[in-house]
């Protein structure tokens, strides 16, 4: 677990050091609603809402991936959106 968070859950990834955007980070869906968690500061920031059906998250680069179950979503770190 890292920062209380368990990095085994599908719905979590960690961003690493020196992968591009977001090192240090991590990423995970909740509520329907994709965050990053800046452990420095101890806060969340809210990256997307409405991710329905979400399965899996991955990261590499400025790219995290959000496997739903009625689509695949990629979200660019660098421009802070969908793409």
């Amino acid at each position: 677990m890292t920062h209380g968070f368990n990095l085994e859950d599908d719905l979590v990834c960690e961003g690493i050091i020196g992968d591009g955007c977001g090192g240090g980070r991590i990423f995970l869906v909740k509520d329907k609603t994709l965050f990053a968690y800046d452990p420095q500061t101890q806060s969340y920031i809210l990256l997307l809402e409405a991710v329905l059906k979400a399965v899996k998250i991955s990261k590499k680069g400025c790219i995290i991936t959000i496997e739903c179950q009625d689509e695949t979503i990629y979200f660019d770190l660098s421009i802070l959106s969908k793409v």
